[in-house]
């Protein structure tokens, strides 16, 4: 890894940090920069999955206050989140770079098209965000439950679908919503982690730049979140994921 190299992926690694806690798709950047830095697809993916993990915590530590008002409330989830992180690390694992590969341009597509639709899916659960719907609040939970093996498989586009459903759980309540994303995030990443660590895919010098950049992007963007309106952010995000998605179905 060269200087410039260490610098492009500290950049990145910031700006990852920053756009996971305001609204997701950090992957992106990350995955990219260290894509560009030579790594093997599968190899960048679970570098970029064990760099991300801190800036998911410090992001977590910045709604504390959230998660001690709400702690019961996401027992499920963090239930949720281990065992689907586990899940879907270990099927990341058993399919190889060979395997990996040719979806790297699919789900960079779908998570594109969620980041570029995440409005009007907000809209299609908020009838249902308000009040008791069992049914919906049963379909919510199904889809966490799915997300989160995503999320330890790849993880781009996780958060919009994490929040589209802890709307309609959370009854509405943003901060609260977005609180379980990032304690959620993290524990999928953390038992993600240590499977891709085992699995030896993680290239440590460049997960070490990203790590401390994206952790310090981590906690200062839960203020960005809270000041900057989201849709500059996700108009950025889908651009990228825009780009990478006809590089990858190019290549």
């Amino acid at each position: 890894m060269t200087f410039f190299q260490a610098l492009v992926l500290a950049a990145a690694g910031f700006a990852a940090g920053t756009i996971n806690a305001v609204a997701g798709g950090g992957t992106f950047i990350t995955f990219a920069a260290l894509v560009a830095g030579g790594l093997p697809t599968l190899d960048a993916n679970a570098t970029s999955a064990v760099a991300l993990t801190p800036s998911n915590l410090s992001s977590a530590v910045g709604y504390r206050a959230e998660i001690r008002a709400h702690f019961r409330e996401m027992i499920p989830f963090a239930i949720f989140a281990l065992i689907g992180g586990g899940i879907g690390a270990l099927l990341l694992i058993w399919l190889g770079d060979g395997g990996f590969r040719p979806l790297v341009p699919w789900l960079l597509l779908v998570a594109t098209l969620m980041f570029a639709f995440s409005a009007q899916i907000r809209r299609f659960v908020a009838p249902w965000s308000q009040g008791q719907h069992t049914v919906a609040k049963t379909v919510a939970y199904a889809v966490m439950s799915v997300v989160s093996v995503y999320g330890g498989f790849f993880g781009a586009g996780v958060g919009i679908m994490m929040l589209a459903a802890l709307a309609i759980v959370a009854g509405g309540d943003f901060h609260k919503a977005n609180a379980i994303k990032l304690l959620m995030a993290f524990l999928i990443q953390i038992v993600s982690a240590a499977l891709l660590i085992a699995g030896g895919l993680v290239h440590w010098p460049q997960a070490l730049v990203t790590v401390a950049a994206s952790a310090l992007g981590g906690y200062y963007g839960v203020s960005l979140a809270r000041m900057v309106p989201e849709k500059i952010i996700r108009a950025v995000v889908v651009a990228i994921g825009a780009v990478l998605t006809v590089v990858f179905f190019v290549k």
